[in-house]
């Protein structure tokens, strides 16, 4: 599904050699992803705040090209557990809403968070000042994620938004463009996540993060 919508895109794009050049495929081994840049990205490190509250380290890879924004935004919830355990010293005694349950919530509530966190940041795109025309579940590469598409209420620009958790990393794929222009399909549908030694990494089944990223199932076969 990614690779023809790709293969659709860079047909429209021969047209217009010179737009074609100015993309770039870019890759984090660091962070797991590569995706279709029009140019280098800039890195910046930030601090994603989750849905119960926890501080957790971030980058942000962005490009901006004239009124054309484009970024992946990759939170790291690895030290989400030992963040909740700590919380958790500091509960009142017997205060089960900040305690959380071991097995099923996670202490401190830290399970919960993680598994909500592909639909807390698909919230936080929809409060911003837009109207939501598409929102639906989706995979790339047999791994779940959510879809959005919205129109600013501001200046009618368009934003494709694509958020998906893997192995306890979240990534927020988004792409906004003017009104009028051409559906930034290029850099969303390019995205791609990695393995640990940089190899585009594809599931044989489907991988859910609820599941498979809290180790309550076998991860799938590569």
């Amino acid at each position: 599904m990614r690779k023809t919508a790709i293969t659709c895109v860079l047909a429209l794009l021969v047209t217009r050699p010179a737009l074609a050049q100015e993309w770039n495929e870019y890759k984090s081994v660091r962070d797991g992803f590569q995706a279709l840049f029009p140019g280098q990205p800039r890195v910046a490190e930030t601090t994603w705040k989750s849905q119960a509250g926890f501080n957790l380290p971030a980058r942000v890879y962005s490009v901006e090209r004239g009124r054309d924004r484009y970024s992946v935004t990759v939170a790291d919830y690895s030290g989400i557990e030992a963040l909740g355990k700590e919380r958790a010293k500091t509960c009142p005694a017997g205060a089960e809403p900040c305690l959380g349950a071991p097995n099923l919530s996670g202490v401190g509530y830290w399970k919960h968070d993680t598994r909500g966190a592909p639909l807390y940041a698909a919230s936080l795109l929809i409060k911003r000042d837009v109207t939501l025309t598409e929102m639906f579940w989706n995979q790339f590469d047999s791994i779940s994620g959510i879809t959005l598409q919205l129109t600013s209420n501001v200046d009618e620009s368009r934003t494709f938004a694509y958020v998906v958790m893997h192995e306890m990393k979240l990534y927020i794929v988004e792409a906004t463009v003017p009104k009028g222009a051409p559906e930034p399909l290029l850099f969303v549908t390019s995205f791609g996540l990695l393995d640990r030694a940089g190899d585009e990494l594809r599931y044989q089944t489907l991988y859910s993060h609820e599941i498979h990223g809290l180790r309550e199932a076998p991860v799938p076969a590569h």
